[in-house]
C-alpha cells in the first residue's frame, strides 16, 4: 500500500497537488497548519473518485516534532511514494526569520526526515520560486555555505551574518530561502539517488492563487512580471500541479536534482533581455 505526503494542502497550489497525487497512491496525508482550511481540501477530494484514502494532519513544518510525527505515520502505512512539499510563506505573510524558518529549514526538516524512508520509486517535489533566479546569480556566492547547512542549530543568525542586514527584509530573506531550496535539492539528488529515490524542485512564476493575489496587491513589480513573460499571463495552481505529478510519475524516472520552472517563461525572458543589453 503506497503512501503520498503533500503538504501545504489547505489551498492553492497545495490544494492542486492533493488533487494529482490522490490518484498516485493509495494513502495520502494532506498536512497543513490551517486546519479549517484542509477540512476544505479534504470535502474536495471526496467529492469525487479518487485512488486514496485521505487523512488530514496538522502541521507547522519548522516544528521538527510536527515533522518527525507526518513522516512516522507515513511509515506507519507503507511505502513512501510520493511526497509534495508546497508548504511555504511569502513575503507579505511574515518577517525575514519566518521566510527563512519555514520555506528553507521546514523544507530540509521534512527532506531529512523522510530520507530514511526512501526506496527505489520513491519521489520528492519541493517547491521553490523564481525569485533567485531573477534577483540572483547562479554562480556560488560566500553566503552558500551558510545556506547549505539550514539544519545547523545558528543557522538564522549565521545566515544573518553571512548575507548582512539586507536580509531583513522579508523579501530579500524569501529570496536566499527559495535559493536554498534549489541547492538543497541539488545536493539530495546525491543521497536519495543511492537509494534509487529521486528528489526535485519547482519553480513556480507569478500564479494565480490566494497567495498569489495577495502578493501582487502588495507588489507592483508582479504584474510587471506577467507582461515581461513570454505567456504574457499568470500560471494557475492547476499548472503546477500538473509539473509536479509529472515529476513524481513514473514518466520521469531518470529525472532527479534538478528544477522545473513553471513561470511562463519570465526568468528566460529576462535573462535573455539582460543579456541582450549587455
Amino acid at each position: 500500500m503506497t503512501v503520498g505526503i503533500v503538504t501545504g494542502a489547505a489551498r492553492g497550489m497545495g490544494a492542486a497537488c492533493a488533487t494529482r497525487v490522490a490518484d498516485m497512491v493509495d494513502v495520502l496525508l494532506v498536512a497543513d497548519r490551517d486546519e479549517e482550511r484542509l477540512a476544505g481540501t479534504l470535502q474536495h477530494l471526496g467529492s469525487g473518485p479518487m485512488r486514496a484514502n485521505v487523512e488530514p494532519f496538522a502541521l507547522d513544518v519548522q516544528d521538527r516534532d510536527d515533522v518527525d510525527r507526518l513522516v512516522a505515520r507515513a511509515s506507519e502505512l507503507g511505502p513512501l511514494r510520493a511526497v509534495a512539499h508546497a508548504a511555504g510563506v511569502s513575503p507579505t505573510m511574515g518577517g525575514w526569520r519566518e521566510m527563512l524558518a519555514i520555506d528553507l529549514v521546514g523544507t530540509a526538516l521534512l527532506v531529512d526526515a523522510c530520507r530514511p524512508l526512501a526506496t527505489p520509486g520513491t519521489a520528492i517535489v519541493c517547491f521553490a520560486s523564481v525569485a533567485p533566479l531573477l534577483a540572483m546569480t547562479d554562480a556560488d556566492v560566500p553566503a552558500d555555505a551558510v545556506l547549505d547547512d539550514p539544519l545547523d542549530d545558528r543557522f538564522i543568525e549565521a545566515i544573518r551574518e553571512a548575507v548582512g542586514p539586507e536580509i531583513e527584509d522579508p523579501g530579500m530573506a524569501y529570496t536566499w530561502a527559495k535559493r536554498g531550496v534549489h541547492r538543497l535539492v541539488r545536493r539530495e539528488a546525491v543521497a536519495f539517488g543511492r537509494l534509487g529515490a529521486r528528489i526535485c524542485s519547482v519553480t513556480p512564476g507569478i500564479i494565480d492563487t490566494p497567495m498569489g493575489q495577495q502578493e501582487a496587491a502588495a507588489r507592483p513589480t508582479n504584474e510587471m512580471l506577467v507582461q515581461l513573460s513570454p505567456l504574457g499571463r499568470e500560471g494557475t495552481a492547476e499548472e503546477v500541479a500538473a509539473a509536479v505529478a509529472f515529476l513524481l510519475s513514473d514518466e520521469a524516472a531518470f529525472v532527479t536534482g534538478i528544477d522545473l520552472p513553471v513561470d511562463g517563461g519570465v526568468a528566460a525572458a529576462i535573462r535573455s533581455r539582460g543579456t541582450a543589453q549587455a
